[in-house]
């Protein structure tokens, strides 16, 4: 039986991340051969390297200057997968701050509620001549590769994304993934985390259209950049990454919000 889920236990995971994990540890929970698991993980983006005798998640040794990241965004018809589907998928990838190439498209759709348009500014009519969500998600993955998958809030998107990819008949995505929200609690001082808030507080996009996929990748790409010219030198691997910005504390946000004070000066002078 062909596996193509990441099956292994939390503590192996940490492992794989960190100090290494034994090949007898990682086959005891395989349902296959080792090689077609680590084959099969592959394709799927995610690498896992032998190292002085132990495994571990080629990202353990991967310099962030040297590593692909894919800032990811999507805009959906709903929030539940049984019922509802991506509408919009874009992405932009960058290796040392530049960027590499970029991902963009309308999803073909029979069916958007006036919330969701009201919010996106994306109609049925809009999707109309688009690409169906199989033809997309094809191509977006291999568009991604084996790519550290960043987004903002990354669990919706990167869930959404890989149960999309079941639906279509594609494995399940299995790339590292970075969360730029989490990020940016560890390196820059806010009084919200959300990210038109961010996008104005700091200036990364003057031209943001909140919700539509393209213009928040831009944002986040911008936030990611200024995040990493604020992470600590000791941080130097993708790993290291990682683990920093779900485990380090998170800054102190001021009491105040410093952009309504900002508006009701310029209101008064």
């Amino acid at each position: 039986m062909l596996n193509n889920e990441f099956i292994l236990d939390t503590k192996s995971i940490y492992k794989l991340s960190s100090k290494g994990l034994a090949r007898e540890h990682l086959v005891a929970q395989l349902d296959n051969d080792l090689n077609l698991s680590l084959e099969l993980w592959r394709a799927q983006g995610l690498d896992i390297k032998k190292h002085r005798g132990a495994y571990f998640f080629s990202t353990k040794f991967l310099q962030i200057s040297d590593a692909e990241f894919c800032i990811v965004d999507i805009e959906t018809n709903g929030s539940k997968i049984d019922k509802h589907q991506i509408i919009e998928i874009a992405a932009i990838k960058i290796k040392n701050g530049k960027t590499i190439d970029k991902f963009e498209s309308l999803v073909y759709t029979r069916e958007i509620n006036s919330y969701i348009t009201e919010i996106t500014g994306i109609s049925v009519e809009d999707t109309k001549d688009a690409p169906t969500l199989k033809k997309v998600l094809y191509e977006f993955k291999e568009f991604l590769g084996d790519s550290i998958f960043v987004a903002h809030d990354v669990k919706f998107d990167y869930k959404f994304i890989s149960q999309s990819f079941i639906k279509v008949g594609l494995f399940p995505l299995l790339n590292r993934s970075l969360c730029s929200l989490s990020l940016a609690e560890k390196t820059l001082k806010s009084f919200r985390y959300g990210l038109s808030y961010l996008s104005e507080y700091f200036d990364l996009n003057p031209n943001a259209s909140h919700h539509r996929a393209m213009s928040d990748v831009v944002t986040t790409l911008a936030l990611f950049n200024l995040s990493i010219k604020n992470i600590d030198n000791g941080i130097k691997t993708v790993e290291d990454l990682i683990k920093f910005s779900k485990e380090a504390k998170k800054l102190k946000r001021p009491k105040l919000d410093p952009l309504y004070i900002e508006k009701n000066n310029s209101k008064e002078m």
